[in-house]
């Protein structure tokens, strides 16, 4: 239940500044030593990049095309700080980063007002141990700055709820949820909050202040409703009076295909309806979700309404992106933060028992063991390594064992006196490890786009042209010449015949595509192999690889990409 004690200050400041340094130190490591990694942040940074160079922050641009599948609030922060630095190596992961210390400390402040400070500490600790956490605030995805506004939001309606009535939070929560909803459509999620809520109150299991249930509560949708049109309204307007087909295009598809189809309908990342529960949490959420298992756990849940409450939405949330057939794991991030918040509060209930101290132990032997299994494959060079890294594996193979001996010496040292703070310890040297070391050695591996497009532009010479088909964004993000292309969103075939009708109507212009047998248009005999990259071979096209004729394209496309600006 929660604490009617006041919250010692001093006790709060201290334990809150200790917890929020170190997590600084390791989510900030590593800023500014790595470029922008496929899948995700190559587009979200490219997307970024043109939006200050183009000037137009309404409507996301991918290679001057537009880009329909998200919202612009995550690309307008990487935008804003590029802006302000002029340099996106150094400011593209700082929102993520940001965004975690925020849900790190309403995950932190909550639970004191709650509980108290040894239960937000705690709470703290298993959202810092859990891997998916760390693993998102250190990306430049999309999904922690979404779980960032979620977490507001929660912070909000359980401060209203539990804590003390609060018309202000109320109101806040219900922002943040339309801030959530025009950086990624799921941002409404909060709401399912309502669902315990409101069982509570009818079913008088909690008795709920006037203050706090009445119908005010209505005045809530208005503010998410104002944070929505300060976007839409701006967008429809100038997408209803530009006479551009591809801002109305724009439209349709981000209000419709993104939402409500793509969730019943997805296309891609298709998987199972167990998927959370089988590929997913068992890796990214440990060990959080071992009290699940503990009648105590339970016993604490029936008799907390705070932990009841939290606990069926983290189970709607979960069950939410279940029933789509697109799944991926970043998904379910938003839950986390909650999931700590109750996991803190029932461990500081029951304090650590000999069972979780087992669990964590496990822990420390089976990341111990996967880095010296990944250390031993590098060493003896195995395919595994190889077709990831290349063959030069040695630096990786000592990283990996210097890793392993950390978890195990630690535990070695600690033995029995393993608790969350030990493990958090191992988990802090490893991150910043990997933030460090592991970004330099591991950043030319993925980043294999940078040197094909250099070696592409020497080939073409100071006075080609370059287009490009079967692109990733990654190549416009590290070009170092100004690019065309035939549209992103057009078949492989279309593109193919828009780039031969632009080679043949000026002499000195290239094409550079990934080699595939379904090319149509071009003698594959005659082209000059680049390199190999993202798991395809890139090949540059002259005139003399093009067929004599081509089937025209239904639609005539181009989008060119001028250079305003290298990658910095």
């Amino acid at each position: 239940m929660m604490s009617t004690t006041p919250i010692d200050s001093m006790d709060y400041k201290r334990t809150f500044w200790l917890i929020f340094l170190v997590a600084a130190v390791v989510i900030l490591a590593g800023i500014g030593l790595r470029d922008p990694w496929p899948a995700d942040e190559p587009r979200f940074v490219e997307v970024a990049r043109e939006m200050v160079n183009s000037g137009n922050w309404f409507f996301p641009m991918r290679g001057g095309e537009l880009y329909p599948d998200k919202p612009p609030v995550f690309m307008w922060l990487l935008a804003s700080l590029y802006w302000l630095t002029g340099s996106l190596k150094a400011t593209f992961l700082i929102p993520n980063a940001v965004a975690s210390l925020v849900a790190l400390f309403c995950t932190f402040d909550i639970a004191a007002k709650l509980w108290n400070v040894k239960t937000a500490r705690n709470a703290c600790l298993m959202l810092l141990i859990a891997p998916q956490f760390i693993i998102q605030s250190k990306s430049a995805q999309i999904d922690a700055t979404v779980a960032c506004w979620i977490t507001i939001a929660m912070y909000g309606l359980l401060r209203h709820f539990f804590y003390q009535a609060s018309f202000k939070w109320y109101v806040a929560s219900w922002a943040f949820m339309g801030l959530g909803i025009i950086t990624k459509g799921v941002g409404f999620l909060p709401l399912l909050f309502l669902l315990p809520v409101l069982f509570l109150h009818f079913s008088s299991k909690y008795r709920f202040e006037k203050m706090q249930v009445n119908w005010t509560l209505w005045l809530g949708p208005l503010a998410m409703l104002l944070v929505l049109a300060a976007w839409l309204l701006p967008m429809l307007y100038i997408a209803e009076h530009s006479n551009n087909p591809d801002f109305m295009a724009y439209r349709d598809n981000i209000l419709f295909k993104q939402t409500g189809e793509r969730y019943a309908d997805s296309w891609g990342h298709i998987n199972p309806w167990y998927y959370f529960l089988v590929s997913v949490i068992p890796a990214l959420w440990f060990p959080l979700y071992s009290f699940l298992f503990t009648k105590a756990f339970w016993r604490d849940v029936k008799v907390s309404p705070v932990m009841f409450s939290v606990l069926v939405w983290v189970a709607l949330l979960v069950l939410f992106f279940s029933i789509s057939p697109g799944k991926r794991g970043l998904y379910i991030l938003p839950a986390l933060p909650m999931l700590a918040l109750i996991m803190g509060a029932h461990f500081t209930n029951i304090g650590l028992t000999v069972w979780f101290r087992r669990v964590l132990q496990v822990g420390f032997v089976a990341f111990g063991m996967l880095f010296f299994t990944a250390a031993v494959l590098c060493f003896t060079k195995s395919h595994a390594i190889t077709k990831e890294i290349g063959e030069h594996t040695l630096p990786f193979g000592i990283l990996f064992l210097v890793m392993s001996l950390g978890w195990f010496a630690i535990l070695l040292w600690k033995r029995n006196k393993v608790d969350l703070n030990i493990y958090w310890a191992a988990f802090a040297i490893t991150w910043v490890l990997y933030s460090t070391a592991g970004y330099m050695l591991f950043n030319p591996e993925r980043t294999p786009a940078k040197g094909i497009m250099a070696e592409a532009a020497r080939d073409i010479g100071p006075d080609g042209e370059l287009g490009v088909t079967r692109f990733k964004e990654q190549f416009l993000l590290f070009s170092p010449v100004p690019l065309i292309h035939f549209s992103y969103l057009s078949s492989t075939q279309e593109q193919d015949r828009n780039a031969w009708l632009w080679m043949s109507e000026k002499p000195n212009r290239y094409v550079m595509t990934a080699k595939d047998n379904s090319i149509e248009c071009f003698d594959l005999s005659k082209a000059k192999e680049l390199d190999r990259a993202h798991s395809k071979e890139w090949i540059l096209l002259d005139e003399s690889a093009m067929t004599p004729t081509c089937e025209k394209p239904k639609t005539v496309k181009r989008y060119s990409l001028p250079l305003k600006a290298l990658y910095e």
